[in-house]
């Protein structure tokens, strides 16, 4: 038997070291990071830190997430503390990031770390996944930044990358097994969470949806999309349904004083356990009997409509507003919240738009609630 060559002097490297050597130069700094200057020196990445903010960048922009990252770190230092926390307090810390679920399982992982595994995370992607509210994309990221685990972490800025190396014609969602595919392969066992950082921000920084930055590109020379000259072509993207619309009523109650009537959300569904003003259930055609819906008798004044778009259908409410000259605080279920604490309350963004759109003067305090978001995986609704 012939003994195997050794490569040739002149072959270029694998596209894993050309990638590692410019993430060693251009990797971003980020709160929950440990970069290369770092890891030389000795530190490792904690698994609390990557999960919780792996969990928060579902669906949501970088920018968006710094600020409620530092905010949890500060109040809940460790998944013990987490743990021990309140649901409601959770709630209402993650109250403008969206896609609440994603609270209501961070709390239900935290209490099965602390409870079944002594306050650690499994090391594996096995492991890992056998805890709530964690999918296959949070286990391979998890496993590889944390654990150094050789996982292949395939995220939305992934998928673009991979389909424009390749130049993958299947359209997205079917391209998928392909992509996954050709991570695998391409994942070093040396280093394979910085490898998949570095995928994410080659994504984030260079290879983005529009406008592409080729020429900078440590793997330029190797992209089968750059040299066809049309890298904004890919990923091919199926043909988008329009989503379905739902409509329904907001009934905003004011006392004299600007205190105003809330409810709490059942634990389960869309938005559970989260903070609302009162409102109808959501149909697929207008009721045209609003007011048949109204939490108790009042002079309610329709004030406008609010549009809100979750992941799978747009959502329409007719906002009605009334002041009552002598609230009960018997009525319903809910309670009267003052002006000083309201945003302060676990309000999703459509409640905050209900509230803006009811009260002028709750507009400013309303105006964070919206944010761009950018696709990861795992997401619950």
């Amino acid at each position: 038997m012939m003994p195997s060559q050794p490569p040739a002097a002149d072959a270029p490297p694998p596209p894993a070291a050309l990638l590692l050597a410019w993430y060693d130069r251009a990797h971003r700094r980020l709160p929950w990071r440990i970069t290369p200057p770092m890891a030389a020196a000795g530190e490792r990445a904690d698994p609390y830190r990557v999960w919780l903010s792996e969990v928060m960048l579902q669906q949501t922009t970088v920018q968006a997430v710094k600020p409620y990252f530092e905010a949890f770190l500060a109040r809940w230092p460790t998944v013990e503390d987490l743990a021990a926390a309140e649901t409601e307090a959770v709630m209402k810390a993650w109250a403008g990031l969206g896609y609440y679920a994603r609270a209501r399982n961070l709390k239900k992982c935290a209490e099965a770390v602390a409870r079944e595994h002594g306050g650690r995370f499994p090391d594996t992607e096995e492991g890992l996944r056998a805890l709530p509210g964690i999918g296959a994309y949070t286990a391979a990221a998890v496993a590889a930044i944390a654990f150094n685990r050789p996982s292949a972490v395939v995220d939305g800025n992934v998928e673009r990358v991979i389909s424009r190396l390749e130049a993958i014609e299947t359209p997205l969602p079917a391209a998928r097994p392909a992509i996954r595919r050709v991570t695998e392969a391409l994942t070093p066992l040396d280093r394979p969470g910085d490898f998949a950082q570095a995928m994410m921000d080659l994504g984030a920084t260079i290879c983005t949806p529009r406008k592409p930055v080729c020429a900078l590109c440590p793997l330029n020379t190797l992209c089968a999309a750059f040299r066809q000259g049309e890298p904004e072509r890919f990923p091919v993207k199926a043909a988008r349904k329009a989503k379905p619309v739902r409509y329904g009523a907001a009934f905003v109650a004011l006392a004299p004083d600007g205190a105003v009537y809330l409810r709490k959300r059942a634990e389960t569904g869309l938005l559970g356990g989260m903070t609302e003003v009162p409102g109808s259930d959501w149909t697929s055609t207008p009721s045209g009997t609003d007011l048949e819906a109204a939490p108790f008798p009042a002079d309610w004044t329709e004030v406008g409509t609010v549009v809100h778009v979750f992941t799978h259908f747009e959502l329409r409410l007719t906002v009605y507003r009334a002041t009552l000259a002598s609230p009960d605080s018997r009525l319903g279920n809910g309670w009267w919240q003052g002006r000083a604490g309201l945003m302060d309350e676990a309000l999703p963004t459509v409640m905050k738009k209900v509230l803006a759109a009811a009260e002028p003067s709750l507009a400013a305090r309303a105006k964070g609630a919206a944010g761009t978001r950018s696709k990861k995986k795992d997401l619950t609704a």
